[in-house]
C-alpha cells in the first residue's frame, strides 16, 4: 500500500495494520529523537572533555533555559501537528494548509520574543537558574549564541512536527539525522581546532539546525503536495491559533514545569552538596543520560500521535485503543533498557563525559537513583500524549502537571531538609512512582467508559 494518497494525504492511517503503522511512524521518530538526544549528549561530552568539569556545570545551568524555550516551541509545534492530524482525518485539507502556515508564523513570533527578552536579562536569569561566579562565563557564552539563533530552533522543531503529522515520518527523521551529523563534524572542529570552547559548541548547534531548516523548507515548498507552504496561509486565524495553543498547552506546561524543576534541583544541589558546582555537574551528566531514554519515549509517542489523531477524527475508536496498547508495550521495552544500563554500568557511562574521578562517582550515583522507576515515567508520558492526541486537553494538562508540579516540586522542597543532597536525588523516582500509578488509573477509566 502506498504511504499517501494521490492528494498527499496519509490515508493508510485509517486502514493499515496498527503494528505496521507504528513501525512506519514510530521508528523514524525514535531514530530522530535518539539522534536529537545524542546530539545534546555529544555537546556535553565534547564540552566536558575539551573544556572541563566547570563547563559541564555551566552547561547544566542552561538546562532550564533550554526547557523553557522548548516549552514555547512545543506549544506551537505539538499543537499545530495535532490539529493537522485531526483535520487530515476529517478530510478538511484547506484548514490543514492554513494551520501549517499559522504554525510557521507563530514560531517566528515566539522565537523572536523569547530570544530577545532573554538576551536582555541573560546574566540575571542564569544566576537565578543556579550559575555561580565560576560557571557563569561558560553558561553565558553558550546561551548567547543559542538565543541569537532562537528563531531557527523554533522553526526547525515546528516544521519537523508538521512533517510527521502530514505523512512524512522518514523526512522528519532525516532532518534530525542531518542536524546530528553536521554537529558531529562542526562541534569538534570549533572546540578543538579553532579553540572556541563552549561558544564553539553552541555555534555548531545553531549552524547544524540552520542547514536542516533550509532542507525542511524546501521539502514543504513542493507544490505537488497538497499540504505545502504557499502564499495566503501565513496570516493568523483566531480559531486555528486558539486550537494550536490550547492543544499545545499540555506540552508547554510539561516543559515549563521541567524548567522550574531543574532550577530547584540546581539550587538544592548547590545548597546541600559538598561541592555545589560539582553536584550540579553530576546532575548534568545523569540528566543527559536519562534524557536519551526519555527522548526515545517521546519518539514513540510522536509515532503514535498521527495514528491516534487521524483515527480519533475518523471515529475509529478500536484502532485508537489498539494503538495505545502497542505504544505502551514499546515504551516499557525502552524504559527497561534504560533502567538496566543506568543501574548496571553508570560509572562506565559517566567516564565518557569526564575523567574527574569524583564527578564520575557522583554522576553514577545520581544515575542509579534517578532511574529506579523510569518505566512508570514512560507510562505517564504515553498517557499524557495519548490524551493530547484525542483532544482531551484537560486530562493531558492534568497529567502533565502531576509528576513535576504536584509531586516532584514539593518533594524537592521537603526531602532535602531531612536527607540532604540525597533528598534531591530521591525526589525524582518517588515522583515517577506516584504519577505513573495515576496515569494508569486515568487510562483504565478512559476505556471503561467506552
Amino acid at each position: 500500500m502506498s504511504r499517501v494518497s494521490t492528494k498527499g494525504v496519509p490515508m493508510e492511517l485509517g486502514t493499515e495494520k496498527i503494528s505496521r503503522l507504528l513501525m512506519q511512524y514510530a521508528i523514524p521518530a525514535i531514530i530522530a529523537q535518539t539522534a536529537a538526544s545524542l546530539y545534546h549528549m555529544i555537546d556535553s561530552i565534547f564540552i566536558g572533555q575539551g573544556v572541563g568539569p566547570l563547563a559541564i556545570s555551566g552547561l547544566a545551568t542552561t538546562f532550564p533555559f533550554m526547557n523553557l524555550s522548548a516549552a514555547f516551541g512545543a506549544m506551537i509545534g505539538v499543537g499545530g501537528a495535532t490539529q493537522l492530524s485531526v483535520k487530515l482525518g476529517q478530510r478538511d485539507y484547506d484548514a490543514a494548509c492554513v494551520i501549517l502556515g499559522n504554525l510557521v508564523t507563530l514560531n517566528v513570533i515566539m522565537g523572536s520574543l523569547f530570544g530577545g527578552i532573554s538576551l536582555i536579562f541573560l546574566d540575571e536569569i542564569l544566576y537565578f537558574f543556579g550559575a555561580s561566579e565560576a560557571t557563569l562565563p561558560y553558561a553565558r557564552d553558550f546561551m548567547e549564541v543559542v538565543l541569537y539563533g532562537n528563531i531557527i530552533t523554533h522553526l526547525y522543531l515546528g516544521i519537523n512536527a508538521a512533517l510527521r503529522a502530514s505523512g512524512h515520518p522518514k523526512e522528519s527523521m532525516y532532518a534530525t539525522i542531518i542536524t546530528v551529523v553536521c554537529n558531529l563534524i562542526l562541534a569538534p572542529l570549533f572546540i578543538y581546532v579553532f579553540d572556541w570552547g563552549i561558544r564553539g559548541a553552541a555555534l555548531a548547534t545553531m549552524l547544524s539546525q540552520a542547514v536542516t531548516l533550509s532542507w525542511q523548507i524546501k521539502l514543504l515548498s513542493n507544490p505537488n503536495e497538497l499540504l505545502h507552504l504557499h502564499k495566503g496561509i501565513y496570516a493568523l486565524k483566531a480559531r486555528f491559533v486558539k486550537g494550536i495553543l490550547s492543544i499545545g498547552l499540555s506540552p508547554f506546561l510539561i516543559n515549563a514545569a521541567a524548567c522550574v524543576v531543574v532550577i530547584i534541583i540546581n539550587k538544592g544541589l548547590r545548597q546541600y552538596g559538598d561541592n555545589g558546582d560539582m553536584a550540579i555537574a553530576s546532575y548534568g551528566i545523569a540528566n543527559r543520560v536519562i534524557f536519551v531514554f526519555i527522548m526515545v519515549i517521546l519518539g514513540v509517542t510522536q509515532g503514535m500521535q498521527p495514528i491516534v489523531g487521524y483515527n480519533f477524527g475518523a471515529r475509529n475508536h478500536d484502532r485508537v485503543k489498539e494503538t495505545l496498547k502497542q505504544t505502551l508495550a514499546w515504551a516499557l521495552v525502552v524504559t527497561f533498557t534504560g533502567f538496566a544500563l543506568c543501574e548496571g554500568i553508570p560509572e562506565l557511562i559517566s567516564r565518557a563525559f569526564t575523567t574527574d574521578a569524583t564527578l564520575v562517582e557522583n554522576a553514577a550515583k545520581g544515575m542509579r537513583i534517578s532511574s529506579i522507576f523510569i518505566m512508570l515515567a514512560g507510562v505517564q508520558m504515553v498517557a499524557t500524549n495519548f490524551f493530547q492526541s484525542i483532544n482531551m486537553v484537560n486530562k493531558a494538562i492534568f497529567l502533565s502537571l502531576t509528576r513535576q508540579v504536584l509531586f516532584l516540586i514539593p518533594l524537592l522542597l521537603i526531602l532535602p531538609h531531612f536527607m540532604g543532597e540525597d533528598g534531591v536525588w530521591y525526589s525524582i523516582p518517588i515522583a515517577d512512582l506516584i504519577s505513573g500509578i495515576l496515569a494508569i488509573v486515568l487510562l483504565r477509566g478512559q476505556f471503561k467508559t467506552r
